[in-house]
């Protein structure tokens, strides 16, 4: 049974925002880039655990602190006796150990995700301790993306291979689990104990004269949006939108990129730029927010 879903960060989803409406410097595309792809390994991840048959809870991404340490782990699996944990990776290419080191193959050392595991998981089983449960903590290193090979890896550790996720899943479908009160109970507390992150820290500094104004496609963020009759269509791809949403799709925008800001015909009319009139705009918008104040004072919320 899922008890948490997996939901995409609100700061990747404000990375993709500016990552389209300005040059992000170097350091933040990368990290943006970084962002993109460990999440796109998790909904990997998760595709596999939804279809789960067997008497489970599943807990995805989830932040804890704990004992002034701040740790996040992307997804748990609980059954009757064992809460498993997964460290997911989304790395493509060649990796070894060398020395009890990890090392891409172009010879630079990158962070070890068996150190990341075994921090992670020492923290989580303190803080299970410490809620009075005694179930076992089995945690293991993911690696999702079938174009990952890990050399001169120890035997021992716990990884789970590309090729070998299929079967793991397979393997905990059978295991006999019967969950109780006490199970949901401990699901429910983990869940309570999530720290949400803020997502405008680590954000480049952007201002609203700065960003590239516009509509953009839903699919392929194209910014080669056409108004025929009540849709938007993209020059780029040729997907279909209506008008409707794709104002409704700005008003999101801009309420996520600029927190506490009003929304007014005349700020939504400037931030989308369709062919559509100003009088529209006022009236999709009065569709669903309530408008507030009179005259040229008057917003929406």
């Amino acid at each position: 049974m899922l008890k948490r879903p997996l939901t995409k960060p609100r700061k990747l989803t404000l990375l993709e925002f500016l990552n389209k409406r300005m040059d992000l410097p170097k350091e933040d595309k990368y990290y943006f880039f970084n962002l993109k792809k460990g999440y796109e390994g998790e909904l990997m991840f998760h595709s596999l655990t939804e279809k789960l048959a067997c008497d489970c809870y599943i807990l995805n991404d989830l932040r804890f602190e704990f004992n002034n340490t701040t740790f996040q782990i992307d997804s748990m699996i609980e059954t009757s006796q064992t809460l498993y944990m997964h460290e997911v990776k989304n790395f493509d290419g060649d990796y070894f150990y060398k020395n009890g080191r990890f090392y891409s193959r172009d010879g630079l050392e990158r962070k070890d995700p068996l150190i990341q595991l075994e921090r992670s998981s020492s923290q989580l089983r303190q803080m299970l301790r410490s809620l009075g449960s005694d179930i076992k903590l089995v945690p293991y290193v993911v690696h999702i993306n079938p174009e990952f090979t890990l050399y001169q890896a120890p035997l021992d550790a716990p990884i789970i291979f590309p090729t070998q996720v299929k079967r793991y899943m397979t393997n905990l479908n059978v295991i006999p689990s019967k969950l109780n009160s006490k199970h949901e109970h401990l699901a429910e507390k983990l869940i309570s104990l999530h720290v949400e992150e803020d997502p405008y820290v680590r954000l480049p500094s952007y201002s609203y004269d700065g960003l590239r104004k516009g509509n953009t496609c839903e699919l392929c963020d194209s910014f080669s949006i056409t108004v025929h009759g009540k849709n938007c269509v993209c020059g780029d791809c040729g997907h279909v939108e209506s008008i409707e949403a794709a104002v409704l799709r700005g008003v999101w925008e801009l309420k996520l990129l600029f927190p506490g800001v009003k929304i007014t015909t005349n700020l939504v009319f400037d931030w989308c730029r369709l062919r559509v009139s100003k009088k529209t705009i006022s009236r999709i918008l009065g569709r669903y927010f309530r408008l507030v104040g009179v005259h040229q004072w008057s917003y929406f919320e």
